[in-house]
């Protein structure tokens, strides 16, 4: 207890300056130990950015500040159908669905991608 007590004591930007003057110091030695343990932090937020942004188009295009026509939207879509719900819900409810699926997709891939590229986990 009293090592880390210690090591703790020390400054984090001295204590690095004696690792790194006991090994040779270069950018491939900070990528080595950087890379794999950053990766899927970054691959998570970006598919969970990806998902977001699509959710924020839908809901823009829905309200009518999004894409303009005749480019197609599925938030254009869902606001299209909703005046038909009780006739023809097919219309809001796919492109509606559409949005779901895409967003889960893209969050279960970045999971996915995390479990994988984490070094945590490999046994």
């Amino acid at each position: 207890m009293r090592f880390v007590d210690m090591v703790l004591a020390f400054p984090r930007l001295v204590l690095l300056i004696l690792i790194s003057a006991q090994l040779e110091p270069s950018i491939f030695l900070i990528a080595r130990h950087l890379v794999p343990n950053t990766l899927g932090p970054i691959i998570v937020a970006a598919t969970l950015g990806i998902g977001n942004t699509i959710v924020l188009e839908a809901g823009l295009s829905f309200l009518g500040l999004g894409v303009q026509p005749p480019t197609p939207s599925w938030g254009t879509m869902v606001a299209d159908g909703r005046g038909a719900l009780l006739d023809a819900w097919w219309i809001a409810t796919f492109p509606g669905l559409a949005i779901v699926l895409t967003v889960l997709a893209f969050n279960l891939v970045g999971d996915g991608l995390r479990d994988a590229t984490d070094p945590r986990l490999r046994g």
